[in-house]
């Protein structure tokens, strides 16, 4: 018997060689960089896009309605503030019968323009979807075996299958995406049997930690015999 496999003949890991100090450092700033990056790089895309807002919006407030005409303050994200109520008053204009209408009449203009309508119908494709999948975002994380037997994958639920998918399996099947790394936008979908999905008690966040690290950063799990296994949580009733 080789002196690296066990007596059912699998091989035995060595274990891992301890880290010099300057590994260690290395490692310390790294994981220095991974934490602060995020956090520096959102605190400056969002003080340059309220900066951009508000350098777009303030100048078309008129100057008895601009609160810094009476304060020798600056007040930002003024301009923020005052599209996102704009967009909610005009998003609850179009919820009602006459917005729809009106906006009908304007889409219907714009259908008649050659160019000006194919830029249009490709922007609201792009904005539904957006707004579609932040609507119905992964509910669940799951464990499958991809793309084979005894290979197991991270996926996310998204929903139950629906429409001739379904109606043409004999089985009771699921929706699922499984990312890739490490970019989890890209990814497959796949139409599985719920029986063969292992929901899993990590969050959909922790699960897409999991993906994007490659398998570094793994959360924290303290397994409870007796907590029932998790469940889909789309049901066929539900749906009905």
């Amino acid at each position: 018997m080789d002196g690296n496999t066990d007596a059912d003949g699998v091989q035995i890991l060595a274990p891992a060689p301890k880290r010099g100090i300057a590994k260690r450092l290395r490692d310390y700033f790294l994981t220095g960089v991974v934490v602060s990056a995020p956090i520096g790089i959102t605190i400056y895309l969002t003080w340059a896009l309220i900066s951009f807002v508000d350098e777009t919006i303030k100048p078309l407030i008129p100057e008895r309605y601009n609160p810094e005409s009476y304060f020798s303050l600056s007040f930002p994200g003024l301009g923020l503030l005052i599209m996102v109520v704009l967009l909610t008053l005009l998003g609850a204009l179009t919820a009602n019968f006459f917005g729809r209408t009106l906006l009908g009449y304007g889409e219907r203009v714009v259908a008649r323009m050659p160019v000006v309508r194919n830029i249009y119908k490709a922007l609201k494709q792009i904005f539904e979807t957006v707004a579609t999948q932040s609507a119905g975002s992964f509910r669940q994380a799951g464990l499958i075996e991809y793309p084979r037997k005894g290979i197991w994958s991270i996926c996310f639920i998204t929903a139950n299958t629906n429409g001739e998918v379904q109606g043409r399996s004999h089985e009771d099947l699921a929706s699922v995406f499984v990312p890739t790394t490490p970019n989890p936008t890209s990814g497959f979908l796949l139409f599985l049997p719920r029986k063969d999905i292992i929901i899993l008690d990590m969050s959909v966040e922790e699960a897409a930690k999991l993906v994007i690290s490659a398998g570094m950063v793994v959360p924290d799990w303290h397994p409870d015999p007796q907590k029932p296994l998790r469940k889909l949580q789309f049901s066929r009733e539900e749906q009905s």
